[in-house]
């Protein structure tokens, strides 16, 4: 059981979380076994994301003022929130993944950049490219425009030279 202190500094702590989070995601964890929810933290844990079992009246002091207050009307019941300050798509990819083969989590909801997103709209979410994915599809056009620019302005002078060869071996050939 945690004192009064305890309390204040896990609400302030979860506070800056929140703040400092790209997304955050309410699941009711309730039927899920202790190694399961060990399994679930680990694949969190490896794409960097944070998952914690709060006390409502603790979640809703510390969404004060942050996106994850538009989930205020869903802290009922066991609650786990997972949080994700780089990648919004890691964490929705992981619980959904995880949900299929584990009907006993529930995601409820959650809050990316000001909105409140239902179950549906995050799976939807996880089914984006990665963060990853995303930068090299731009590293690619990006490399993609100058190399095509350098090819059609070198294919004139070459067609040039070609026609002047063309030339040089008709008039050789006369």
């Amino acid at each position: 059981m945690l004192n009064i202190s305890q309390k204040k500094e896990q609400v302030k702590r979860l506070s800056q979380e929140f703040s400092e989070s790209e997304i955050s995601i309410l699941v009711d964890y309730k039927g899920l076994d202790v190694l399961k929810m060990t399994d679930l933290r680990l694949r969190l844990r490896n794409e960097g994301v944070r998952i914690e079992v709060v006390k409502n009246t603790l979640l809703k002091r510390a969404s004060e003022g942050t996106d994850a207050a538009l989930m205020k009307d869903f802290y009922k019941g066991p609650n786990a929130i997972v949080l994700s300050q780089d990648d919004p798509v890691a964490p929705a990819r992981i619980l959904v993944d995880f949900a299929k083969d584990n009907d006993k989590l529930e995601i409820k909801a959650g809050a990316l950049a000001g909105k409140l997103l239902n179950s549906e709209e995050i799976k939807q979410l996880a089914k984006m490219p990665s963060r990853e994915e995303l930068l090299g599809k731009l590293v690619y056009t990006l490399n993609a425009v100058p190399t095509s620019i350098v090819n059609v302005l070198s294919a004139v002078p070459r067609s040039f030279v070609n026609v002047l060869n063309a030339i040089k071996d008709q008039k050789e050939a006369a």
